[in-house]
């Protein structure tokens, strides 16, 4: 996407309620608002969220006025992720934070209203929002903010902004859920949700993100409370999620075997678990965070760590094998040590998954294939090795022509 208008160099006073806004003198535009110089985070979140705003008041929905108060428009934000994972993070709940506070300090003309069923019907407008980290390997590059404004009755993007911010040791590790998943949660209605914080002024949203959009509020919902230790009410929240018609989705099978398992339920959780395989194979895609020990084609010790490794290869082995495909396993590692050392040591890695499937259910030896990317396809690239970059040490089941 080409931005219409790239607003360099703003200058800062004292603190951030200083900064010049964009939209004022000499840096107008009905297109996106991109800063593309390194701010703070802080100053990032405040040069983006107002530099959103700037556009709607261009938009003559938004010259009305009752008497001398600004009419309120409500608001909701869908909770914003990174757009590499589609996890949330720390950061990223910070990000939404640091955001809606601005919009209620500084642009009363919203009324923030919670992400919740009840408040879509009300709604005239959706927030969306991500972060994705710069081209390039390291721990310390800086962030892309992406924020969007959806009118809710036309559908469409009516402001977009982005900004850089600097990674001054900002918090990256996933939230309890994310933390907890055992595959990469990211399907086509993430996928929609990222299109849509990086579209153009005047396009459409992405449409299969937005009538999911009810569903999605349910499985926030869900969410909620398993971030809070609630596993009993999260499993009864993602149920209800799952029966509503746009409820399938990954999020939502994979937020019911990971309650169930909380919740002590083995054989509903391996259930559940089949359901998230079959679900993945069905879309071709399943990334499955397997721990090993550094080094090692050996899984992490620890029996809180590895305790459901059993359950999830039975499962990848039987769908597979119900569904007769054929698959490439697929090793990753994260990106420390050389490239050759990660090369062979995901092939080995790779070898050993497939040698258990195959233990399994013997069908599959002919229909299964070994590999190892290294570090090559990496999802976060920080090369930190501990729970912000788990996804990097993954391995894939990826469908192939047989």
């Amino acid at each position: 996407m080409k931005p219409s208008i790239a607003c360099d160099g703003l200058r800062w006073l004292a603190t951030a309620a200083a900064l010049v806004m964009l939209g004022g003198a000499g840096c107008q535009s009905t297109g996106p608002t991109v800063i593309s110089n390194e701010l703070s985070f802080e100053q990032a979140v405040v040069a983006a969220t107002d530099g959103l705003v700037s556009q709607t008041q261009k938009l003559p929905s938004f010259l009305a006025k009752v008497e001398a108060s600004v009419v309120k428009r409500p608001l909701v934000i869908d909770p914003m992720i990174d757009a590499a994972s589609a996890q949330q993070t720390q950061v990223t709940r910070l990000l939404e934070q640091r955001v809606a506070e601005r919009l209620r300090s500084q642009h009363p003309q919203f009324e923030l209203l919670p992400f919740q069923s009840a408040s879509l019907g009300r709604a005239q407008y959706l927030l969306t929002g991500t972060m994705v980290r710069t081209a390039g390997s390291g721990a310390r590059k800086p962030f892309q903010i992406n924020l969007a404004l959806v009118d809710m009755g036309s559908r469409s993007v009516l402001a977009q902004a982005s900004a850089l911010a600097r990674d001054d040791g900002l918090d990256t590790n996933p939230t309890p859920y994310y933390l907890d998943s055992p595959i990469l949660v990211k399907d086509q209605v993430t996928d929609g949700y990222i299109r849509t914080s990086q579209t153009a002024p005047g396009q459409p949203a992405d449409s299969y993100y937005l009538e999911r959009i009810a569903a999605s509020a349910l499985i926030n919902d869900a969410t909620n409370a398993y971030n809070a230790d609630r596993y009993q009410e999260a499993l009864g929240q993602y149920r209800s999620a799952l029966a509503t018609p746009a409820g399938e989705q990954l999020r939502t099978l994979n937020g019911i075997y990971m309650a169930s398992w909380k919740l002590g339920r083995s054989a509903e959780a391996e259930q559940a678990f089949g359901r998230v395989v079959a679900f993945g194979l069905a879309t071709r895609n399943l990334g499955v965070k397997f721990l090993f020990s550094p080094g090692s084609t050996e899984f992490w010790p620890d029996p809180k760590v590895n305790g459901p490794y059993a359950l999830w290869l039975r499962q990848i082995a039987r769908q597979a094998g119900a569904a007769k495909v054929c698959l490439n396993v697929v090793g990753h590692t994260s990106r420390t040590g050389s490239e050759p050392t990660n090369d062979r040591l995901s092939q080995a890695r790779a070898v050993a998954i497939k040698q258990k499937l195959d233990a399994e259910m013997g069908e599959l030896a002919q229909r299964t294939r070994a590999s190892g990317m290294g570090w090559r396809e990496n999802i976060i690239g920080t090369g930190t090795d501990d729970a912000s970059d788990a996804l990097d040490r993954r391995v894939e089941f990826k469908i192939t022509n047989c």
